[in-house]
């Protein structure tokens, strides 16, 4: 049986990562989108983690809302990449520049 330091030691990682790929790639769009899941992800395992060993339901019932908010900036982060890809025809953050006042 895994321990709880195992967990939180692989929520760690996968958070890095997830920080490295963010700011190691800060030219494709999808890449931070995909990083920014990975972090959200990482955030659910360590919530998981601390319900299950401390026998408490409450960090399953924010592992939830926290997936919720998740499906939901997934589906508006690709529907906004898909209208600046019809509009610029690239996926390059610094091509898009159509914000800057």
């Amino acid at each position: 049986m895994p321990e709880l330091y195992e967990f939180l030691v692989l929520g760690a990682v996968l958070f890095c990562l997830s920080v490295a790929g963010i700011f190691l790639n800060r030219k494709n769009l999808i890449i931070i989108l995909m990083s920014i899941e990975l972090m959200l992800l990482s955030v659910n395992l360590n919530f998981i983690a601390f319900s299950y060993f401390n026998a408490d339901i409450a960090g399953q019932i924010f592992v939830f809302f926290i997936l919720t908010v998740a499906a939901a900036e997934s589906a508006i982060g690709l529907a906004i990449l898909i209208v600046l890809f019809r509009g610029k025809n690239t996926i390059n953050v610094a091509d898009i520049d159509m914000m800057k006042g």
